[in-house]
């Protein structure tokens, strides 16, 4: 692997092409929009795209396909365009998707799409503004008000947080405060609703926000909300305050139960615990932002049904809403006396914890045995049928990168590769795209990826040294010392200059070692059981699995 190319001369910015292929799905009072970037990005990124429905009353921004619509009419019927946007401004509309008609998931469909029934609009609340109790570093507070409502015959809790009083907390508890907010009441969907100053205040100490129900917790740093961003997809005119952020846990509705059970019988995976949907938006007059994606992993604990063997959870995953089930780093932790899995994730979505064994009969004797059969289990890696592994089979470069990909739960991305040797119809595309946006891997000068061709294990150590800076274990090691880090290898000196302090990170760690005590191998091709090894390392230095 070389270093990177030269940057191409610029080229004049426009906006870009419309979105193609747009197509929704209903759901209860809500759509979700899925699209196929546009190839012409007008010569500058893509930095989000806006969905429109039918009605023009509702507006919402996200970062990639799908897009979840919310706020929607049972029994209205909606069509909706998209806009891609980057630096110079909005695409044209694409063309309409299908027409659909969200319904409530307990009616039966008896409306037939033409009006709300009336239990499908919201009713009154049926508490409103009760004196609600929040934690500020563990401490009673008496800063929240919470109304519990119905909508779309699912109860709603929202607790909402004062400015003022939660500005005081902070000044008096200092940076990095943990501000928790405990939800008791057995609702179907429970928010945490701040306005943007506070979210700014929060994110100004360093300051992390904690949605607590019976089942889930969802651990989020205020930081990752991004406020600036937000307020400039809004507008700078509009104040922080005039902002809503909404964090949310909620049990999913019956079509999105429906997709995780057909996922789960095509997957040959049980799931353990009930799906939640944990989801973050912002939301000014009549356009709302979903925040589904991060800078960091963010925390999400989901409580294992008393009954149930800790020891028989594989892995939580993630269900996105075209039945696409991913892994995401998970590990089983005790809380009070209760086992909870924590799982660890890059993005907002639906989130169940499954069993999935497996093992595979070619490893059965050998030293990776333990790690490729959890890393199988976990669905980071397959097997090439029959139950076999090839655990001595060098691996391409990618196949690496689809791997790493998987093992720290990155969301595939789609478009345009940077590479002109990976094209959208080969079976890598997304995952190098992927690694390449996650900036886990850079090309050869001549702007190829040559993902057929094998990785060494010096090019491979590269990768996840870039990858511990996802997990944030890079932060946590001292500077590496290559000489004296090296110095027990007698080949040390045949690794490339560019790669050394990449190696220096892996072997500190203990993610890689060498091939002996004596041998580091950097020249030499990796193994499929060593990337293996490798990866589940990763995750568990980084304290993620």
């Amino acid at each position: 692997m070389s270093a990177e190319s030269n940057e191409a001369s610029a080229t004049p910015a426009a906006i870009p092409a419309a979105p193609t292929n747009v197509s929704a799905v209903a759901g209860d009072g809500r759509a979700t929009i899925t699209f196929t970037a546009p190839t012409d990005i007008g010569g500058s990124a893509i930095t989000g795209y806006e969905v429109t429905a039918s009605s023009g009353n509702v507006v919402l921004r996200g970062t990639a396909s799908p897009i979840t619509v919310t706020g929607l009419n049972n029994g209205t019927s909606y069509t909706f365009t998209v806009k891609a946007i980057n630096s110079v401004g909005s695409s044209a509309p694409s063309a309409e998707s299908n027409a659909v008609v969200p319904k409530s998931s307990s009616n039966g469909g008896n409306n037939n799409g033409n009006t709300p029934s009336e239990q499908e609009t919201s009713t009154p609340p049926q508490t409103g503004n009760t004196g609600m109790d929040v934690l500020v570093n563990g401490k009673v507070e008496k800063i929240g008000a919470a109304t519990t409502s119905e909508v779309n015959n699912q109860t709603v809790t929202t607790v909402a947080i004062d400015q003022k009083k939660l500005e005081d907390k902070l000044a008096a508890a200092g940076q990095g405060a943990r501000v928790t907010i405990p939800v008791n009441a057995k609702s179907d969907v429970v928010i945490g609703e701040l306005n943007g100053q506070s979210v700014k205040n929060m994110e100004e100490k360093q300051a992390t926000l904690e949605i607590k129900t019976d089942n889930a917790t969802y651990t989020l740093p205020a930081q990752q909300i991004n406020i600036d961003s937000l307020s400039e997809q809004f507008g700078k005119s509009v104040a922080l305050q005039e902002i809503k952020i909404q964090i949310e846990i909620a049990k999913p509705t019956a079509d999105t139960l429906k997709i995780v059970e057909n996922a789960a019988a095509k997957g040959t995976f049980t799931i353990i615990a009930s799906p939640i949907e944990f989801t973050v938006r912002a939301s000014y007059n009549r356009t709302t932002i979903e925040v589904s994606k991060f800078n960091a992993y963010v925390e999400r604990t989901i409580a294992i049904p008393d009954g149930v063997d800790p020891n028989k959870i594989t892995t939580g995953i993630v269900v996105d809403p075209d039945g696409t089930v991913r892994h995401v780093p998970t590990k089983v932790v005790v809380i009070d006396g209760k086992f909870y899995a924590k799982i660890s994730s890059l993005t907002n979505s639906t989130y169940s914890i499954v069993w999935h064994p497996l093992e595979f009969s070619d490893v059965s004797n050998h030293w990776a045995k333990n790690a490729v059969n959890d890393m199988g289990s976990r669905m980071v890696i397959s097997g090439i049928g029959n139950d076999r592994f090839s655990p001595d089979r060098d691996i391409t470069r990618a196949e690496f990168a689809a791997i790493i990909v998987q093992g720290l739960g990155l969301k595939l991305e789609k478009g345009e590769s940077a590479f002109s040797d990976v094209q959208a119809s080969d079976w890598h595309s997304s995952a190098i795209k992927t690694a390449y946006a996650y900036r886990l891997i850079n090309g050869f000068e001549d702007g190829t990826f040559r993902p057929n061709d094998k990785i060494t294990r010096e090019q491979a150590m590269v990768i996840i040294a870039k990858a511990m800076t996802i997990t944030n274990l890079k932060a946590k090691l001292s500077a590496p010392l290559i000489d004296s880090t090296l110095r027990s290898f007698a080949d040390a000196a045949e690794a490339s200059s560019w790669a050394q302090s990449s190696i220096a990170d892996c072997v500190q760690t203990g993610i890689i070692s060498g091939r002996s005590s004596t041998e580091l191998a950097p020249k030499n091709y990796i193994t499929r059981a060593e990337v293996a090894a490798s990866v589940a390392q990763l995750l568990k230095k980084s304290e993620l699995i």
